[in-house]
């Protein structure tokens, strides 16, 4: 019997992390056990939820205002008494969180195995994202299995000297989570959003731009100029309306309800869950975004994704033409965004590219490597990204 424990604090891991612990749990060979930190407590429950899924292990470990430092050193702390006491074979991570890196650690420093879901991922700048950049290269580190969404991370992990025999292409689990979710019958927030947008009003069908801002790096400066191009954007442009579900940190929250606010065709709402978000964005005709998840889910439904980063720890996308960096400037964001709108060529480009994130089986993929060392499933999939 192999005991796995299943690791996760915040809403995106676990998105990521729940098509794995559902193939899990359909293993009789397998005790599944799932811990979560609550590093984001509201909408991680939300998620769990969604995917019907309860917590073994819950620390509730987020406090208000806590520091960087502060959160890995309870994680830290925690995690070593809940190893210690369950005692698992593997304790599998995802991603680049707070959790993850604190988790890896704790678990090195009991000698547990690591598995590390979407690893590989770079964007070669220490400081941006921050910390998240960190936060994988140690994960990336003390894991003994690492889990490549493409081969461009498969790369990556090479080129720092990862042994090719631990590393293994999965494909991303959050093209599983999409696929699970966007199936199901539209949810009624979600209906009734695009009601009061009017996307399909029959006399003049308007283009949906979802929107997605919330990156610690844009702080300040950057987001307001990401706040002026969608001013911009709307003013400009009829046949637009802007969803923009606003975080609630008041660094964002202040900054973009102060610009948008009010505006006619920009909606502001409080954070969506991840089947409105999901349904949203399939209903969307082009997203933007700062985050890392968009920039995988918006290809797997048919959306362009144009990235208000300076730099991505996911360079397939661009490479495979389904997302271009255009920075957090608004000049850029407009006329990128203006280009995608009314250049039918340049839209249907990047709408039909090969969607370089995988192909819904990276679950199923993951769990028999951790039940028997091997990947069974060797199908090439996304294109040579």
């Amino acid at each position: 019997m192999k005991n796995i424990m299943i690791v996760f604090g915040t809403r995106p891991e676990a998105i990521k992390l729940a098509p794995v612990a559902l193939e899990l749990q359909k293993r009789p060979e397998a005790k599944t056990t799932i811990c979560v930190t609550a590093q984001h407590r509201q909408m991680l429950d939300q998620v769990l939820g969604l995917f019907d899924l309860k917590p073994d292990i819950d620390l509730d470990l987020m406090q208000p205002n806590q520091t960087l430092a502060e959160l890995t050193a309870r994680v830290l702390a925690r995690m070593d008494e809940t190893l210690s006491n369950e005692k698992p074979d593997t304790v599998v991570i995802q991603g680049d969180t707070t959790t993850v890196m604190a988790t890896a650690m704790a678990a090195f420093y009991r000698q547990i195995r690591v598995a590390h879901v979407e690893a590989g991922l770079r964007s070669g700048d220490m400081r941006s994202p921050f910390p998240e950049e960190m936060n994988r290269r140690v994960a990336t580190t003390v894991s003994e299995l690492h889990f490549a969404p493409t081969k461009a991370a498969v790369n990556a992990l090479q080129k720092e000297g990862v042994p090719s025999e631990k590393i293994f292409l999965t494909g991303n689990s959050v093209i599983d989570a999409l696929k699970l979710i966007v199936d199901k019958p539209i949810p009624k927030m979600a209906k009734d959003l695009l009601e009061q947008l009017v996307i399909d009003k029959s006399s003049s069908r308007r283009k949906l731009i979802l929107v997605t801002a919330h990156r610690r790096e844009n702080f300040g400066p950057r987001l307001e100029s990401i706040c002026e191009a969608l001013k911009a954007l709307a003013l400009r442009n009829g046949d637009v309306v802007i969803l923009y579900p606003v975080h609630l940190n008041p660094n964002v929250y202040e900054p973009v309800h102060r610009i948008l606010g009010g505006l006619d065709r920009v909606m502001l709402t409080e954070p969506l869950t991840y089947d409105v978000l999901a349904h949203l964005m399939k209903a969307s005709y082009l997203a933007l975004t700062d985050s890392g998840g968009i920039q995988e889910e918006a290809p797997s439904l048919g959306k362009p994704v144009l990235v208000m980063r300076t730099e991505t720890e996911r360079p397939e996308g661009v490479k495979a033409g389904t997302a271009k960096l255009v920075g957090p400037f608004a000049e850029n964001i407009i006329r990128e965004t203006e280009i995608l709108l009314y250049d039918e060529t340049a839209y249907h480009e990047m709408s039909r590219a090969i969607n370089p994130y995988g192909d819904g089986k990276a679950a199923r993929r993951i769990v028999d490597v951790l039940m028997t060392g091997n990947l069974a499933d060797t199908e090439i999939f996304g294109g040579d990204f």
